[in-house]
């Protein structure tokens, strides 16, 4: 008897066939000697629409509501049927004797799998593949260590039970708002929080009354001082006459050394990334989004294999991982990190609690990289970028600490206190790893007002009371400014830890959301982002996000629990209970009916109205009526205002043209059969002069031209330059 291996992606399942020696290809499978592969293609069944259960819930009518299945109902979806067909034709093969899940190793990766068999009917015992990468070495281990299948069925139960959960109170209240006041309104219970922290965010900005401040340096031993508030230590003042008078007493006066604090420090690495911290790094450094981030990540993880898997929440490795470290160094001593691996080769390497915590790692380890050598060729631009993200972080946390003497000097003059800071660098430590990159430790903090801080600068030696001649004293003024906007960096921050956001003072529920991760999961924040910008609740100027006037009337009608985040807390926590066995999940889902219930009764009699103010004078070309103008995340677009109807075209879309003068992206807009460049700065260019000019400039040589070139090259002079090669392409 054969085992039938289940896959979530072919790309897997075509990495586990040659691992198995797997070689043979049916239709949506290949078979072995001892295995058929045969993968999903993310989920290939579902949880039925409410039409399903009952022909009139097809019209969408508040009087039909609340929706509440008796009996749960699966289909297969449309578009991923014929994959569904092959997977089934496997699995009920006379010569196969159990099924092995490989899908990926977590909450959702189970549900992927379990559907199908539920769907399918397939009564055959199950194995479990737990892996965090499907390297050669990892999927052989895997497969030496196969667990009883019945094992995850706790973790099948949270799955299932957040599917439905989702389905019952997303569904039913999405579709009361929509019949209430006959507009496209989507909530849920993480979407509509995430949307109420920026709201809230939006408010504190447009209710904030800049004040103006001032601070005071000054020269004295060839050292610039800083004035401190004698209480607090804070570089500035509110009170402009006070400052004014003591620049005025400052001149010809001495200052007097009162004090010289030398101090040797030490910072060490930051640790490993999760996925929502390298999102966030990703975002604030290359401007990626949150999607684009996870995508890249899963082409790192699945197609070039040199990545661990990304949906992680961990930011720490077990100890088991720690005799492969070395193994790892070496995948990727190439490149520009070859000035760093080869020192920690020589030397047994020193781990410890900051990075290496069994208690620590939940599903998955943090990201690192795997033991599969890496080809950085093959990676695109914006796979490396992730990549070496991942790699230095990693390379970092083996290094020493930095360490550094702060140097401390403290004086007094006109009666005030002023200081002066200096720092000499001791030993880089793991600082060297970034070399020039700007890297910074920890994103600044969005809230924190400007100030006049102390710059650290070269100290020369000196004494407590030396006496010295102050020169050059210097008022300065600043306004203090509001909280930032939201960039997707810190929306991201902000659902993780969203406490800090948090109307209510209740400690419980402070600490539940602590303890369960915040708002969503790493693997579904990217997706809740992304159904906000495409339910138009959101909408990016820049890099910052902004609520829309649909978003703000969503929040007056939506009912108040759904727009707090101890909503989600408290779903998760029982979820995670699910998951280990503790709660019931009939329990959970007896109260979610419940709740379902008194939700749509709530909206169901609220008074309120929705007000369409985007409404354009162009008609909808199928069904006639006015269109809305709407900003989506990259572009402009005319939507028509029916729900049912659902036309939707692009005017305008953000492309990566730059202007030639300020160099800035620029729109490309449609005005019928024509499409032209405009930027904000006024510069103007039709499409076709566009491409006119740029294939004057050279640009018509691709990539894939380049590397198509060079490797028709042999032993050429390396001094070549660059420009001769290239000049006999034609294109």
């Amino acid at each position: 008897m054969k085992s039938l291996i289940l896959a979530e992606k072919p790309s897997v399942a075509r990495d586990i066939a040659r691992v198995l020696n797997c070689r043979k290809n049916l239709s949506g499978a290949i078979e072995g000697s001892q295995y058929v592969v045969t993968w999903a293609l993310g989920h290939l069944v579902t949880l039925a629409d409410p039409e399903e259960y009952d022909k009139r819930f097809k019209e969408w009518n508040l009087s039909y509501l609340p929706m509440i299945p008796k009996k749960w109902e699966l289909i297969v979806i449309k578009q991923t049927a014929r994959q569904y067909h092959n997977v089934k034709s496997q699995l009920f093969r006379k010569d196969i004797g159990d099924i092995i899940i490989a899908t990926d190793a977590g909450r959702e990766g189970e549900l992927v799998a379990r559907w199908i068999l539920e769907k399918s009917g397939c009564p055959k015992p199950v194995r479990r593949l737990w892996i965090s990468s499907v390297t050669d070495k990892a999927i052989r281990e895997g497969f030496a260590n196969l667990r009883d299948g019945r094992e995850y069925l706790a973790l099948y139960h949270a799955a299932r039970s957040r599917a439905e959960a989702d389905w019952l109170v997303g569904i039913n209240a999405t579709r009361a708002l929509t019949c209430k006041y006959n507009a496209q309104l989507s909530c849920g219970r993480v979407q509509t929080p995430t949307l109420s922290m920026i709201a809230r965010r939006e408010e504190e900005i447009r209710s904030f009354r800049p004040e103006e401040y001032y601070g005071l340096t000054c020269t004295a031993g060839k050292i610039r001082w800083t004035w401190q508030h004698e209480k607090n230590g804070s570089p500035h003042s509110f009170q402009k006459s006070f400052m004014e008078d003591l620049s005025m007493r400052l001149k010809g006066q001495t200052l007097t050394v009162t004090d010289v604090h030398k101090n040797a420090k030490k910072t060490f690495a930051p640790g490993l990334y999760d996925l929502t911290e390298l999102q966030r790094d990703a975002n604030r450094r290359f401007g990626f989004s949150a999607k684009e981030t996870l995508n890249i990540m899963q082409r790192l993880y699945e197609n070039h294999k040199v990545l661990t898997y990304p949906r992680t929440d961990s930011r720490y490795i077990g100890t088991d991982i720690v005799p492969t470290i070395k193994e790892r160094l070496k995948a990727c001593n190439t490149g520009p990190y070859k000035k760093f691996i080869p020192q920690l080769l020589k030397t047994p390497l020193k781990t410890s609690k900051s990075f290496v915590d069994d208690r620590k790692v939940s599903d998955h380890h943090a990201i690192i990289p795997t033991e599969e050598a890496v080809l950085l060729e093959h990676l695109s631009n914006e796979e490396r970028r992730i990549y070496d993200l991942v790699v230095r972080r990693f390379i970092s946390v083996l290094y020493p600490a930095f360490e550094y003497e702060q140097t401390t000097l403290k004086a007094t003059a006109a009666g005030q206190y002023f200081t002066a800071r200096g720092k000499q660098i001791l030993s880089p430590g793991w600082k060297a790893v970034y070399e020039a990159d700007n890297f910074c430790e920890n994103e600044e903090n969005e809230d924190d007002q400007d100030g006049f801080q102390t710059a650290e600068q070269s100290l020369p030696s000196l004494k407590r009371g030396e006496n010295l001649p102050i020169s050059n004293p210097t008022l300065q003024t600043g306004k203090t400014k509001p909280p930032a906007r939201f960039t997707e960096g810190s929306l991201l921050s902000a659902m993780e830890n969203p406490v800090r956001y948090m109307s209510s003072q209740d400690a419980r529920a402070r600490k539940t959301l602590g303890e369960t991760g915040g708002l969503g999961t790493v693997a579904t924040r990217a997706d809740i982002i992304e159904k906000l910008f495409h339910s138009f609740l959101i909408e990016k100027k820049g890099n910052e996000i902004l609520i829309t006037s649909k978003g703000k009337q969503l929040l007056t009608l939506v009912p108040e629990d759904l727009k707090k985040p101890e909503l989600t807390a408290q779903w998760e926590m029982q979820l995670a209970d699910i998951a280990k066995g503790r709660h019931k999940e009939t329990a959970f889902l007896t109260e979610i009916q419940r709740y379902t219930k008194e939700l749509t009764e709530e909206i169901r009699s609220a008074e309120g109205a929705f007000h369409h103010d985007n409404l354009t004078n162009a008609k909808c070309p199928q069904c006639g009526k006015r269109m809305l103008s709407v900003n989506g995340k990259n572009a402009r677009l005319l939507v028509c205002q029916d729900r049912e109807c659902g036309y939707r075209e692009t005017v305008a879309r953000l492309s990566n043209a730059r202007c030639p003068n300020c160099h800035k992206k620029m729109e490309l807009i449609k005005k019928g059969d024509e499409e032209t460049f405009v930027c904000a700065c006024g510069y103007k260019e039709k499409l076709s002069a566009f491409k006119a000019r740029r294939e004057k400039e050279g640009a018509g040589v691709t990539k894939k031209d380049v590397q198509k070139y060079l490797k028709n090259q042999k032993e050429e002079s390396v001094n070549t330059a660059f420009a001769d090669a290239l000049s006999g392409i034609k294109l």
